[in-house]
Formats: C-alpha cells, sequence, structure tokens
C-alpha cells in the first residue's frame, strides 16, 4: 500500500510538471502561453495566456517578440450587436496591480502574421519574449496544442468576420 501511495504521488508530480508551464519575471506570472494547430495554409495563428500581476504597481504588456515569425501583434476581439466581430490592434495590454487578464480566443489574444506555408503543428514549440513596460522581458514558450471545444475554433483571423 506504502508504495501504491508513493507512486501515485509521483505520477501526479510528474504529470503536474508536464503541464505547469509558468514564466515569472518580478510580480508577473504568465501561465500556460499555448498557440492552437493551424490550417496548412494559415498566414496568422493566434497566441494565448493568463497573466497575474501579484505587485502594487501597474505594468503593461507592450511587445510581444518572435525570431521565426515576421510579424507579431496584440489584438482584441470584440463582437457587436450584430454579431460581427473585429480585432482591434492594441499598442499595449494593462495589467492592473494584484489582477489577472486572460489572452484567450474572442478576446485579447497574440497574431502571429506572416506564416507563410509554415503551419503551428501540434506539439511544436514557438519561443517568444514579452516585453513589460515595468517588469521588463521574459523569455516564454508557446507550445502548440489541438484544438479543443472550448477554443472558439469557429473565430477566423480577418480584418472582419461574423461568427454564429
Amino acid at each position: 500500500m506504502k508504495n501504491l501511495i508513493i507512486t501515485a504521488v509521483a505520477a501526479l508530480l510528474t504529470t503536474t510538471a508536464a503541464f505547469a508551464h509558468d514564466y515569472k519575471v518580478g510580480g508577473i506570472t504568465v501561465m500556460h502561453p499555448k498557440a492552437f494547430e493551424t490550417a496548412k495554409t494559415a498566414n496568422v495563428g493566434g497566441g494565448y495566456m493568463t497573466i497575474e500581476n501579484t505587485s502594487k504597481t501597474a505594468d503593461k504588456l507592450i511587445a510581444v517578440r518572435v525570431a521565426e515569425i515576421p510579424r507579431t501583434e496584440l489584438h482584441l476581439s470584440e463582437t457587436d450587436a450584430n454579431g460581427v466581430a473585429r480585432m482591434i490592434k492594441q499598442d499595449g495590454v494593462s495589467i492592473p496591480a494584484g489582477e489577472t487578464v486572460m489572452f484567450k480566443p474572442g478576446g485579447l489574444h497574440v497574431m502571429f502574421m506572416g506564416l507563410g506555408g509554415d503551419p503551428f503543428e501540434v506539439g511544436e514549440k514557438i519561443e517568444a519574449t514579452l516585453v513589460f513596460e515595468t517588469a521588463g522581458e521574459l523569455d516564454i514558450v508557446f507550445n502548440v496544442e489541438a484544438r479543443g471545444a472550448d477554443d472558439h475554433s469557429g473565430m477566423k483571423h480577418t480584418g472582419e468576420m461574423k461568427t454564429d
């Protein structure tokens, strides 16, 4: 029985370590950065994460740099009363003191642009540097994952789109 408990605890710790993929600089913690697989012909992809600010001062994400991707931007998707979704380029994303900001499909996200026939594939890793106004730079990795039921995979990354 003792060996069974030790084995179960070891398995839990190993599983947790495999899924834990958080990064920290100052009072900023970036949790589970990910991107979803893209179609072979896609020119763009989205990046998602959760950013927590445990400090007593606000900060701002001002840039995301990825060496292998021609252009990255911060975007916000908004849907109007008619169901038309638009992406609005953001000059930065405020991370208020003591709060958490989620980057998710249909909302804030990192837009990877200019993929040019090099799609994101499950298991791929996208090395990036997040640039914060106060906390500074933080190297992270976006893990490319399979699309799930809750990822709003029907959302298309074009200038304007209609959603159901």
